[in-house]
């Protein structure tokens, strides 16, 4: 097995793993269960999706899609939560 993607996040795991599996490539999640004993600390680097070694040329265009997906979304959930405090009155 093989790490194709690290993830930031449980839920960002579950898609990529979703995404591969849709695609007829066997992936698996490892650390989920690690995330719980963090408790509400960033479980950064305890996530990964791996796959078959015999897979990992499949595997690494979907994840790169997905990726790509995941960053333009944070991006504009940045955007968003910038336009909003903009509309928030500033004291002084």
């Amino acid at each position: 097995m093989r790490i194709v993607y690290r993830a930031q996040n449980l839920i960002d795991a579950h898609l990529v793993k979703d995404a591969l599996e849709s695609a007829e490539v066997p992936a698996f999640i490892s650390g989920e269960y690690l995330t719980g004993g963090v408790g509400q600390l960033p479980a950064l680097d305890y996530v990964a999706v791996l796959v078959p070694e015999s897979s990992v040329d499949a595997a690494e265009s979907i994840v790169r899609e997905i990726d790509h997906a995941l960053a333009e979304a944070r991006l504009a959930i940045h955007e968003l939560d910038d336009d909003a405090d903009s509309l928030v009155p500033q004291p002084g």
